[in-house]
């Protein structure tokens, strides 16, 4: 390829990513608005990195911006969420990420639709990030201790009202088993707020009934078939399994053989078993600390982002709309594998193929941002045909 063949390739895709922008800014702007909300250079910052960051996912599906399967209302509420929380995708290390998911649509009176959703989790520093703004009288998130096995720690002790603070003598040696973070008031004081390596089992638990969502042990084909004695016996047996992983503890799960299926490699791999129990101990401390967003539409879009059980009321409403996430039937689906920069952590995504709907007439816009594209291209043209000779 010749050089000026790049050059053109490269304006080309400035100009697509270009109006994208355009695109999507005015909507995000109006919508904090009409919440009360200042969109200031730092969060337009994060709205243009997470727009260049949904673009290169896109891109390694094979999707583009004017696929009409593509859900925009999706990726409006995502952008939303990135604006008002302030969450940087080009931050090192990573605080948030995104990745596509295909999603099956009920029509009333009409043939499902399949439609393609971007899917967004913060990652790596992005809950300090969250606390640092909006923590209730946080001047200063510090730096965390990582205390391991073979270190001196001594726990804070309170005489009423006085604190003795910790003790942390590092060397460095042995597991992480304990997370310790200083956290500075506006008044000056020092809280120490501490989570243990055994807490991280409540996080398992979590994460093992939610692999287990569409198992039905041989029961029946699928949850969505079976019936109401058949459902009492899966939960039954799922039951049984979180009774087996809070018996046998943290670790015995991990090696457990018979669990396996139902924990992701990033759990059980030995390069970033560890790294995944610090995040979850980091986790555990950052999201229980009060915060205030100071606006009822920032405290929404953080709940929907980080409860599970938003998201799982979201999903149950979703349903009952005729909106249904795609239950993977194939024996063997296709996977992209995503790891996760600062904690080595594999996550995998399923795919299913999806049946391509039929293109829209060549004179026809197939979406609002491709109706966007088009009258800004028209209003170019118009204004190169009235400008004087």
């Amino acid at each position: 390829m010749t050089d000026q063949n790049q050059i053109v390739e490269k304006q080309e895709f400035s100009t697509a990513l270009t109006k994208i922008n355009n695109t999507y800014f005015p909507m995000i702007q109006r919508q904090l608005d009409g919440n009360g909300l200042k969109m200031d250079e730092y969060a337009k910052r994060c709205v243009m990195s997470a727009i260049t960051s949904i673009n290169e996912t896109l891109d390694k599906q094979g999707v583009s911006w004017n696929n009409p399967q593509l859900d925009q209302s999706n990726v409006t509420q995502i952008l939303l969420q990135v604006a008002s929380l302030k969450l940087n995708s080009a931050a090192s290390p990573n605080e948030v990420y995104f990745q596509v998911r295909n999603v099956k649509r009920k029509k009333q009176g009409g043939p499902d639709e399949w439609k393609k959703q971007i899917e967004m989790g913060i990652e790596g520093d992005g809950n300090d990030a969250i606390l640092s703004r909006f923590g209730r009288n946080v001047d200063q998130v510090m730096q965390h201790w990582l205390v391991r096995e073979e270190d001196g720690f001594t726990y804070p002790g309170f005489n009423g009202l006085e604190m003795t603070p910790p003790t942390w003598q590092p060397t460095g040696k042995g597991e992480v088993i304990r997370v310790v973070y200083p956290i500075k008031k506006n008044d000056g004081t020092v809280d120490f707020h501490i989570a243990e390596r055994e807490d991280v089992l409540k996080n398992l638990i979590a994460h093992i009934n939610n692999n287990m969502m569409n198992e039905t042990f041989g029961i029946a084909k699928d949850r969505y078939n079976a019936t109401a004695e058949q459902k009492k016996q899966i939960a039954a047996k799922k039951q049984e399994v979180l009774n087996k992983v809070k018996e046998q503890g943290l670790i015995k799960s991990l090696d457990d053989p018979e669990l396996h299926p139902y924990i992701s490699p990033a759990w059980r791999d030995p390069q970033s078993r560890e790294s995944m129990l610090i995040r979850k101990m980091r986790n555990n401390i950052v999201k229980k600390i009060p915060k205030d967003f100071g606006n009822a539409f920032v405290g929404k879009n953080y709940d929907e982002v980080t409860d599970e059980s938003q998201r799982q009321v979201r999903k149950e409403i979703n349903e009952n709309a005729n909106n249904e996430v795609l239950d993977f039937e194939n024996p063997e689906p296709e996977t992209e594998r995503k790891v996760d920069q600062e904690t080595g952590e594999i996550e995998y995504t399923e795919y299913q193929e999806v049946n391509e709907q039929q293109p829209a007439a060549d004179n026809q816009p197939k979406n609002d941002v491709d109706q966007v594209i088009n009258d800004m291209d028209k209003q170019e043209k118009s204004q190169q045909v009235e400008a004087p000779f």
